[in-house]
């Protein structure tokens, strides 16, 4: 083939859909353009085990350099700044441009900036890249006593426990009402806040950030909204993400909360395509748009887009989203999305919770602490074309998920 596919984005949707073009047999050129040096790596253990050196950067990486030079993966590290779709080319800030016959757009999203006046001195540190969990690394060893949190997200939970497992003392300061609001259940929350606040750590929700207080140019505290002051030597930022959809504006593509592509992940330049965080699709559980931040979206995604360009395979894509959380001793695992539920069903046992999710009397998503049988149950149960619970089943003493979903399957083969 004289094909060339380039990539815009090395993270997780990227590299995956590397791996799965030659897995799928394309014999086509390869480029792969990412915008931070060094091979593409894992994200999640940044906020977690990457900071505990429980991984080493090693393991990190997705695959070695050998792999790309004998798969025959062409990579350039370079910002892409435009893109001249009339000539099918990608301009780079290093003033070249690569030509393509199918771009794919997997340029991920980026943090989102907290705008407030301190925001630029020493030690406020977002996390996101390598190099963020790198800077951070350093500041945790180097005499960082007192932390300060903003955001009660994923990521600034999971940072939390890091924190305290370094015996650090550390706030958490929300503008939200609860933990992981946009994500989660009430229930949810409130079990996330318990076990956080009997690990040591402090909870602010309803406060806002007023100014982050330096002395010669390091931080010094936070002032919240109300006028608390904070005492940090450490600030850590986690108040969500943006995605990285200006390239794909600026060239004419249609863009609203990310790039907007079709059942088949192409955009409406049907030579361009996007896949991962940076793209909003139509999700099939809700009938609606989305836009996921998740590993399983960005792979399974790539997946579907591999089939397609190696293959000619025209699949639309209706996976059901799953994501997770590693927080100290809990592990959150949800199934399916939440947004608009109404209706609540709690599963509990001594050391976990599942949380049920019902819109308009419909399961469409299931919340797992600590329990991993229900989490695979839920997904199975969610991508079948099986019966599912109501909630008034749901709620009635001795009702098993698994049991449950195992039933209802095989009542669908019989039928």
């Amino acid at each position: 083939m004289n094909e060339r596919i380039v990539i815009v984005g090395a993270g997780q949707a990227g590299f995956q859909l590397v791996l799965s073009l030659r897995l799928a047999g394309y014999g086509g050129a390869i480029v792969l353009v990412g915008d931070e040096p060094g091979l593409p790596y894992q994200r999640p253990p940044l906020s977690k085990a990457y900071l505990l050196d429980k991984l080493p950067l090693s393991e990190l990486i997705f695959r070695p350099e050998d792999f790309f030079v004998e798969n025959r993966i062409q990579r350039i590290a370079a910002t892409a700044t435009a893109i001249d779709r009339k000539s099918r080319r990608v301009l780079l800030d290093r003033g070249d441009a690569v030509e393509y016959d199918r771009l794919v757009l997997a340029m991920g999203a980026c943090r989102r900036e907290l705008r407030v006046e301190g925001a630029d001195l020493e030690r406020v540190h977002g996390l996101a890249t390598l190099g963020d969990a790198d800077r951070l690394k350093s500041a945790l060893r180097n005499g960082c006593r007192q932390t300060v949190i903003i955001g009660a997200g994923f990521v600034g939970l999971e940072f939390a426990s890091v924190a305290r497992h370094l015996g650090l003392d550390v706030t958490v300061v929300d503008a939200a009402s609860r933990a992981m609001v946009r994500a989660v259940s009430p229930a949810v929350s409130a079990y996330f806040e318990a076990y956080h606040s009997q690990q040591g750590t402090r909870l602010l929700f309803g406060e806002g950030v007023g100014r982050i207080t330096g002395l010669g140019g390091t931080v010094t505290g936070v002032e919240t909204s109300s006028g608390q002051l904070l005492p940090a030597d450490c600030v850590v930022t986690g108040i969500g993400v943006i995605p990285n959809d200006v390239l794909a504006r600026d060239c004419g593509l249609e863009v609203d909360n990310g790039i907007i592509v079709d059942g088949q992940l192409t955009t409406s330049d049907p030579n361009i395509f996007a896949i991962g965080d940076c793209c909003n699709f139509l999700f099939d559980l809700a009938g609606t748009r989305c836009r996921l931040e998740s590993v399983q979206n960005a792979t399974d995604q790539a997946r579907l887009l591999a089939a397609r360009l190696a293959k000619g395979e025209h699949a639309q894509y209706s996976a059901v989203p799953w994501f997770w959380s590693d927080q100290g001793n809990l592990k959150l695992q949800i199934a399916g999305l939440a947004a608009g539920c109404d209706e609540f069903v709690e599963l509990r046992e001594a050391n976990g919770l599942s949380v049920l999710c019902f819109r308009k009397g419909v399961l469409t998503s299931v919340e797992s602490i600590n329990r991993p049988a229900d989490h695979m149950a839920a997904r199975r149960l969610l991508a079948s074309a099986s019966r599912r619970p109501t909630p008034t089943e749901a709620a009635r003493d001795g009702f098993v998920l698994k049991r449950f979903t195992a039933d209802a399957t095989a009542q669908n083969m019989t039928e």
